[in-house]
């Protein structure tokens, strides 16, 4: 059996979930799930033209002769294009995690195709952000947070919850920052189960190295 719950394309928030209204709260039924590639993300294709897209031009200004981007340059480069809008630029730590949640061949950097992943990554962040800040207070509170991450396809115990918000937020709320920063560990750390969990049914033995390695990237 998969994983419970339901996924589905991010940043589509007509989504249909079987028995839900979106505008209600999502209901609790078990841990993370992810039955399309990953949750929370949308699928990455590799064809690609340079020609005329703002975000290479972002890209190439800030990269390297290596042309790649290590946590500084990508903190630099994000903030140059202003995707964060009106919301406090990222900070190092957050692009740090950034990279480790894309960084497939252990550069410690991110290549453009990775960059262009994150990219579309963070504009659907930012769009889920922007739904569930009802109140456009530029924060989400435990309640909100509950349902942008129920929007993007996981469903997480209220304890699960409950941890997030108390790791994540200042006085009970979330900035973008720190927003982007949950997702990027959720998903990297749900896609590092997934990946041992071969027989898809939410359980998985792990050595102790293992862990550590997977953990500890994040």
């Amino acid at each position: 059996m998969a994983y419970p719950g339901y996924g589905g394309g991010f940043g589509n928030f007509s989504i249909q979930v079987p028995g839900i209204q979106m505008e209600q709260p999502v209901p609790e039924t078990g841990p993370a799930v992810l039955l399309d590639e990953y949750c929370g993300f949308p699928a990455f294709s590799d064809a690609y033209s340079s020609a005329g897209d703002s975000v290479y031009t972002y890209f190439s200004t800030v990269a390297g002769q290596d042309g790649e981007l290590d946590a500084e340059e990508l903190q630099r480069c994000l903030t140059q294009s202003g995707i964060s809008g009106t919301y406090s630029p990222f900070s190092l730590e957050t692009c740090r995690i950034m990279i480790a949640m894309l960084d497939r061949d252990y550069t410690g950097k991110l290549g453009f195709s990775e960059f262009k992943e994150l990219w579309a990554a963070l504009n659907a962040w930012k769009q889920n952000f922007m739904t569930v800040d009802q109140d456009g207070s530029g924060t989400v509170e435990h309640h909100e947070l509950r349902q942008a991450i129920g929007l993007m396809g996981y469903r997480l115990s209220s304890q699960t919850i409950t941890t997030i918000v108390k790791r994540y937020s200042k006085n009970g709320r979330i900035f973008f920052d720190d927003y982007v920063a949950c997702c990027v560990k959720l998903r990297a750390l749900t896609d590092f189960f997934r990946k041992r969990d071969h027989l898809q049914q939410g359980s998985v033995n792990f050595m102790y190295d293992d862990f550590l390695q997977g953990t500890m990237a994040i």
